[in-house]
């Protein structure tokens, strides 16, 4: 079964060939003889009613040097792909919310897209984690002062982050003493005017912050533990941390079975749990990363077993 393939995702130019997730989903689909068409944000487009894009024929190479060649763009309309990966990186913003409106235009014609667009847009990364309380730790969503400081004065020991960030970026702990927690809240919540996530600190973090891949509501075998540097409490890779495998715990299990079935239902077919010690603290939906990691320390195709579950998904939907 050959398949046309669209991504769309930041510059390919940019991308880190070490690590980059959405390459390895491109090596994968190009091995199954799929074709591959290349776009960015900024190249979807609708014209009266019709979703399109400007689209480039795209072959890729597992040569640092040259990764991948790319051919003349054409203007198509979007269900002309069989299926489209949707890996641009946050921010979450209004950009991205319109481009999932063109892309839904494109699922209402028969293409897959993966993730689903209105999941995407419906699912915050951190609060769709607390839909899911059982698995959490005690947590907190405001942007009124007064209630985070009563949730520091409860836990003692707390972490305070913006509903919208990535990798790392602006997350703050605020121990016992309660060192700079005013200026704290007044940056994070934006003066009051921003939402954020509050939530108890949990010590295992210097054991890692486990990122645990899920296909189709499954989890991979492994989890990729991102273990902060000294003096750090972010395991985030693009904030320094480093990533060491491990085997699923039987807690890590349990908690992907109570989260498992609602990615299903949703439509959320690959999709990152992020575990610290027993606890799951988001569900990132947008565009997971560390398959490469996980492939080069266990000897998995984590973006192959991707591919066979579109592929299984599309049969499901023809049938």
């Amino acid at each position: 079964m050959t398949l046309k393939v669209g991504i769309v995702m930041d510059p390919i130019e940019q991308i880190n060939f070490k690590k980059d997730s959405s390459l390895a989903m491109l090596w994968a689909a190009q091995r199954k003889g799929w074709e591959l068409w290349y776009m960015e944000q900024k190249h979807l487009f609708s014209r009266d009613g019709k979703a399109k894009a400007l689209m480039a024929p795209l072959t890729v190479d597992m040569n640092p040097e040259n990764c991948f060649e790319r051919g003349d763009y054409i203007t198509a309309n979007l269900s002309d792909l069989d299926v489209i990966l949707m890996r641009k990186d946050p921010p979450f913003d209004n950009e991205f919310i319109y481009s999932t409106h063109l892309l839904e235009m494109a699922e209402k014609e028969g293409t897959l897209i993966v993730n689903k667009p209105q999941s995407l847009r419906d699912f915050n990364e951190k609060l769709f984690a607390t839909q899911f309380p059982q698995c959490c730790p005690p947590v907190l969503v405001t942007r009124e002062p007064n209630l985070i400081r009563e949730f520091h004065k409860e836990h003692a020991d707390i972490i305070v982050k913006p509903l919208d960030g990535m990798g790392g970026a602006s997350i703050f702990r605020v121990k016992e003493d309660g060192l700079n927690l005013g200026v704290i809240i007044e940056t994070v919540t934006a003066h009051s005017s921003e939402m954020v996530m509050v939530q108890k600190f949990i010590p295992e973090i210097t054991e890692g912050d486990k990122r645990i891949l899920m296909i189709n509501g499954e989890p991979i075998s492994h989890s990729l533990a991102r273990i902060p540097t000294g003096g750090e409490t972010r395991g985030n890779l693009a904030a320094g941390g480093r990533g060491e495998g491990r085997e699923l715990t039987d807690r890590d299990r349990w908690i992907c079975e109570q989260v498992g079935p609602t990615l299903r239902a949703k439509g959320l077919l690959f999709v990152g749990l992020d575990v610290i010690g027993d606890y799951l603290t988001e569900i990132n939906v947008t565009s997971p990363t560390c398959i490469r990691e996980l492939d080069n320390q266990f000897g998995l195709d984590i973006a192959m077993q991707l591919m066979d579950s579109i592929e299984q998904t599309i049969h499901s939907k023809q049938a």
